[in-house]
């Protein structure tokens, strides 16, 4: 039986996503215990919340380095997504690292709202996370700070300018929408995520 563990931290949403998790039938534990997560066959790192605050609570519990060094497949969502980046514009914050890549908060543009909340269409999509998912599919957003567009991208949004909805980078995957509230395609995505190798 495989053990999918999901990273507890400063951040909201948590609860929701393992809501989402039992309803495909996957027992997950909510946790911030090094050895559980460390030995877990895959970590989930969802999150909604401000990157300054939830940086500063996973550095003085030790997280940085461990969730780094994480070899199972690791889906960020929403936050975790923008955490596992090199830096983001909230409050000018250092993050993870994983990927390379910068969040940006969204420019004021008119006729546009900030944050983008609502249903929007991923495109462009290339990964074994989005297996059966149809191109542009509807995904639900919440966030007024997004990933630049970049060759780590496994999907793309367009909401004021395209950005990176989704990329990948070894055994890290990340997504900026919520699959925990996208129906039946966020669902498959989840299960795509808790066989992928």
């Amino acid at each position: 039986m495989s053990k999918t563990v999901i990273i507890k931290y400063n951040a909201g949403n948590i609860r929701s996503v393992l809501f989402a998790l039992e309803r495909i039938g996957v027992h997950a534990v909510v946790t911030d215990n090094h050895d559980e997560i460390s030995n877990a066959d895959r970590v989930i790192f969802p999150g909604v919340g401000e990157a300054s605050s939830a940086m500063q609570y996973l550095e003085q519990r030790g997280m940085v380095e461990l969730i780094k060094s994480l070899k199972q497949p690791v889906l960020g969502i929403c936050l975790g997504m923008q955490l596992m980046c090199a830096f983001s514009e909230e409050n000018n914050t250092e993050c993870l690292g994983i990927f390379d890549q910068r969040v940006l908060r969204f420019p004021e543009v008119k006729d546009f709202k900030v944050p983008q909340i609502g249903w929007n269409n991923i495109t462009s999509l290339r990964s074994p996370l989005f297996e059966g998912v149809d191109e542009a599919s509807f995904m639900y957003f919440v966030h007024g700070y997004y990933v630049e567009k970049c060759e780590n991208a496994i999907a793309t949004t367009n909401y004021i300018q395209q950005y990176s909805s989704a990329i990948q980078k070894d055994n890290f995957y990340a997504v900026q929408f919520h699959p925990e509230k996208s129906g039946d395609v966020g669902e498959r995505i989840l299960r795509n995520f808790i066989v992928i190798k």
